[in-house]
């Protein structure tokens, strides 16, 4: 059987599933309770935070129904530290095979400047049978880098250290006094 070249990095996107499916970690028939899909999710995201040169982590599930893992990388050597983590290398052995990417990871993402990691998985339903590759409709990781330019007012959805060149940042203007604080202005 042929594997898809970027089959490695869609496993992040399998443990996705895994974490957005506590029905499927508990298994069919197990009394023990299955930790929370937000748990799970917390963890994934605490050993990404915990990846050296990982400058971010955001999570979130689209309206059409994709669960999204976003996260900023200081570098290509930063997003090499992830995928060359013991939790990346496990998921490989365990999803892959051990297969690795001919050519190796990350070929052709430049060494330098922050990269933004996207991976998004959309699985409409949890599978019975446990079958997670079935039940997923749609697997991608996507890598992207900062264009110059942009607003941010008020604050940024990329962590603030990560750097845009020609970003404008402003204050949020003509909001009511006490929002900022996030009180109620009352009658």
């Amino acid at each position: 059987m042929r594997r898809h070249p970027h089959f490695p990095v869609l496993l992040l996107a399998i443990l996705m599933a895994i974490i957005y499916s506590p029905a499927v970690m508990l298994g069919r028939g197990q009394q023990a309770p299955a930790p929370t899909a937000a748990h799970a999710l917390q963890d994934l995201a605490g050993a990404l935070r915990a990846t050296p040169g990982c400058l971010g982590v955001e999570t979130a599930r689209t309206t059409s129904g994709k669960q999204v893992i976003f996260t900023w990388f200081e570098n290509k050597k930063a997003v090499l530290n992830w995928y060359y983590s013991d939790i990346h290398q496990e998921m490989i052995k365990r999803f892959a095979g051990g297969y690795t990417r001919p050519g190796g990871p990350l070929r052709g993402v430049p060494d330098e400047g922050p990269v933004l990691a996207v991976a998004s998985l959309t699985m409409p339903s949890v599978p019975a049978d446990g079958n997670l590759m079935a039940a997923t409709t749609q697997i991608a990781i996507e890598l992207y880098a900062p264009l110059s330019g942009g607003l941010a007012a008020g604050g940024r959805f990329a962590p603030s250290s990560v750097r845009v060149p020609g970003l404008i940042e402003v204050p949020m203007t003509g909001r009511p006094a006490g929002a900022a604080e996030g009180r109620r202005n009352e009658p």
